[in-house]
């Protein structure tokens, strides 16, 4: 029976009507949250930059897709291939988002489960002027940023955007990730900080400086979105 009804929830039906459900749901989660953006005039600076690869640490993806305030701003997510990841694509491409379906980084290993594929279309999608959207973080170890955006900005010359974008109200599991479900009726901030550049000729040092600088900002954007709010106790999950 536990094999049949997993069986089901994995079926390409079922699939698509969590996507269709999770994707209006976050919109209503969207319009009934007052947001706030530091520093105000984000677009403004960020808009000139693009494409950019914008990151922001997992288990606080889930609001991500409302970033892209302007039909003209395209942009993709990297999404995994695993089959649980299936209805995560679907609802973000209902909220106007393109997909590219691979792993992120394992510590480096990007041959890992379409790791290289998916870093190639990034660069694609990069190169053609869209914007890249992922997790910072390397799977299964939550708030510890990889070298995958490293890598991508160094590929390509395209900044990285460190972010955050939390709500007041949300559930938060008891996972490895602490995953945020976001709650509608309160108040929410998109909070960024600045843009980090890599340098095409970047050694293995270099790249593992701006790893931990990005790490930092993006605990500092969370902090900040947490404090704008006024939940600072919810910000180390």
């Amino acid at each position: 029976m536990k094999r049949l009804f997993r069986d089901l929830l994995r079926s390409g039906f079922v699939q698509r009507a969590l996507g269709v459900l999770a994707a209006e749901y976050l919109r209503l989660v969207w319009y009934t949250n007052r947001f706030i953006y530091q520093p105000s005039d984000v677009y403004e600076i960020v808009e000139p930059l693009m494409p950019a690869i914008f990151v922001f640490w997992h288990g606080q993806h889930f609001m991500t897709p409302f970033i892209k305030t302007k039909a003209s701003y395209r942009a993709k997510v990297l999404i995994s291939r695993h089959r649980d990841g299936e209805f995560n694509a679907l609802a973000v491409e209902r909220l106007g988002i393109g997909t590219i379906r691979g792993s992120g980084d394992h510590s480096g290993a990007f041959h890992r489960k379409g790791g290289v594929g998916a870093f190639l279309e990034m660069v694609r999608a990069l190169e053609d002027g869209c914007n890249m959207a992922t997790t910072a973080d390397v799977p299964k170890r939550a708030r510890v940023a990889g070298l995958g955006a490293i890598m991508l900005a160094r590929e390509t010359g395209r900044p990285i955007v460190p972010f955050a974008m939390v709500t007041s109200r949300f559930i938060r599991l008891k996972n490895w990730d602490s995953t945020t479900i976001n709650l509608p009726f309160g108040r929410g901030a998109v909070v960024g900080i600045e843009p980090v550049y890599v340098p095409p000729d970047a050694d293995a040092a270099t790249m593992e400086k701006l790893r931990q600088h990005v790490e930092n900002l993006l605990n500092e954007a969370t902090r900040r979105a947490y404090a704008a709010v006024g939940r600072p106790e919810a910000t180390l999950g």
